[in-house]
């Protein structure tokens, strides 16, 4: 054996932080064996296979606090510690480790620290050239308005130091800010709200990718089915993207491998980016493993973690994976990841799971707290056919014929008028409130006006008990009160019926039910594709 590897885990699942951290934790100490080293796993969550007693060589279960972490390196004497697999929990721990004489293996604590950093990442950004949204940080009320006026409304808020977006919230005007500030965090010196701009209408993507410190593999780019402004944990996502042009991905990949080489990342990172009117913005990196990398491994059919691992040990990319620079400097990669030949026509869309049943007072709504806790895969060489798959994979059958509720807020009017259209064509009777319906009739389309909660009987929710709605699209006004939206939602999820709160999730579900629709009339049934096979397929094995 060359030594001991120390690898640290999550802690407890809990919304924000998951078990795909625990998928990176056991392909690392897997890596690290075939790497000739001893494992020593430290965990503290008995529902997980890093905790298995056949995973690691040793196993510590414990806090994945700077004490026992400490106490456990002392006994166990480690050639050094991987902490880019567990999310956000051991990564806290990299400088106090660092300060205590402890090898942190991969990337430096250094560079950690100027990705989680405020306003070292922001001035990372600027010396690369980069855009990112205006933003500002406030330690009290007063500040937080000026902040929020110089930015312009809408913005979104948060406190420091969060995990899973919680308390993250879109203010639309001063009274929003205001209430955010008394309901939802204490503002001070020692705990300021971040406040950035808020790109309306903005496609968002997440890029994993893995890195040598010379070398940045793109692992995927990946398109947030809905908009920018819901937490990427709650969203949708499409590898490759369907909609956005081989341009803008290519100058995303561009500067994932820009930000990676600046911060000297030695294994996996992931980035956040907004696309708003044709220009890229960086909202965010994180240089460990995320809550994607499970989805990413598979639709490329390489083990992103296990590659990541053998980097931190020492290992080159073009030692480990030489078919794919051969590929790369071939030009036949996939426009939309390293890995993955152009020839391929597969798309990996992810869908995600949520807990609504069993919170019944709980708005059933997407936005940038996460509130989700697990998520599922589909597989087609047809994007709507591959959402479709997702969706009934997460509990969702859409429906390919019956009636449509549409009741969106009135800065989202403007978009639905092709998607109503779309439904209308496949045969959809469109049911809508007033300010909706109102809106449609004055473009020409006609719909069945439906009454609202406070305007009488029967209104939407009866319509809805009774199986007489069969989708439903609404989208928040951005209000907090509890409103006639909020028990349509809930009403969905009381008697499944399936619904998005998003224009793109709307538009994303008219293409499932029509690539659906055009397959049952060739009188066909959606194709399943074994992932083992893409992979051999994809590196020419079949």
């Amino acid at each position: 054996m060359k030594g001991k590897i120390l690898i640290l885990g999550s802690g407890p699942n809990r919304i924000g932080q998951g078990i795909e951290f625990d998928y990176a934790c056991v392909h690392a100490v897997f890596a690290a064996q075939e790497e000739g080293y001893e494992t020593v796993m430290v965990n503290c969550n008995p529902e997980t296979v890093s905790t298995d007693y056949d995973t690691a060589d040793r196993l510590y279960f414990e806090p994945i606090v700077l004490e026992h972490v400490l106490a456990i390196i002392e006994r166990e004497k480690p050639t050094g510690v991987v902490l880019q697999f567990g999310g956000q929990t051991p990564l806290k721990l990299a400088l106090p480790l660092k300060e205590e004489g402890v090898k942190i293996l991969g990337t430096s604590p250094e560079s950690i620290d100027k990705a989680e950093d405020r306003e070292l990442f922001r001035k990372l950004v600027i010396d690369l050239g980069l855009k990112q949204p205006e933003s500002g940080t406030a330690k009290s009320r007063d500040e937080a308005l000026q902040v929020a006026q110089k930015i312009g409304f809408p913005v979104l808020v948060r406190p420091s130091y969060v995990l899973g977006g919680r308390a993250m919230r879109i203010v639309y005007d001063e009274r929003d800010l205001f209430e955010y500030l008394e309901e939802a965090v204490s503002v001070s010196y020692e705990r300021p709200i971040l406040i950035d701009k808020y790109l309306q209408d903005s496609v968002e993507l997440d890029v994993d990718a893995v890195a040598d410190g010379e070398d940045v593999l793109i692992g995927a780019v990946m398109e947030h089915i809905e908009e920018a402004g819901v937490h990427s944990g709650d969203s949708a996502a499409s590898i490759p993207p369907y909609t956005l042009e081989e341009e803008i991905i290519e100058k995303v990949k561009e500067q994932s491998r820009k930000v990676a080489r600046a911060l000297e990342v030695k294994g996996l990172i992931n980035l956040q980016f907004a696309v708003s009117k044709g220009e890229v913005y960086v909202l965010e990196v994180n240089p460990r493993a995320s809550r994607t990398v499970p989805f990413v491994s598979k639709s490329i059919g390489y083990p992103l973690a296990k590659l990541a691992t053998k980097v931190a040990l020492g290992r080159k990319l073009r030692e480990l994976v030489p078919e794919v620079f051969d590929l790369l400097e071939r030009g036949e990669n996939h426009v939309a990841s390293d890995f993955v030949p152009k020839n391929r026509k597969i798309y990996t869309v992810k869908e995600v799971v949520f807990p609504w049943n069993r919170f019944p007072e709980v708005d059933p709504i997407l936005g940038p707290e996460m509130k989700s806790t697990g998520e599922v895969m589909g597989i087609d060489e047809d994007f709507g056919l591959a959402f479709y798959k997702a969706q009934l994979a997460a509990g969702n059958r859409l429906p390919d014929r019956g009636n449509v509720f549409v009741s969106v807020a009135d800065r989202d009017k403007g978009k639905i008028v092709d998607l109503v259209k779309g439904f209308i064509a496949l045969g959809f009777k469109v049911f809508a409130t007033t300010g909706t319906h109102r809106f449609l009739k004055s473009k020409g389309i006609e719909t069945e006006h439906i009454l609202k909660i406070s305007e009488g009987r029967p209104h939407v929710v009866d319509y809805i008990t009774n199986g007489q709605i069969h989708l439903i699209i609404n989208t928040p006004t951005g209000k907090r009160e509890v409103s006639d939206a909020y028990f349509i939602r809930r009403a969905a999820v009381q008697y499944g019926v399936a619904y998005t709160t998003t224009v793109r999730g709307g538009y994303a579900i008219l293409r499932a039910i029509e690539s659906y629709r055009k397959l049952k009339e060739r009188g066909q049934t959606p194709k399943v594709y074994p992932i083992q096979d893409l992979s051999e397929r994809d590196r020419g094995e079949n």
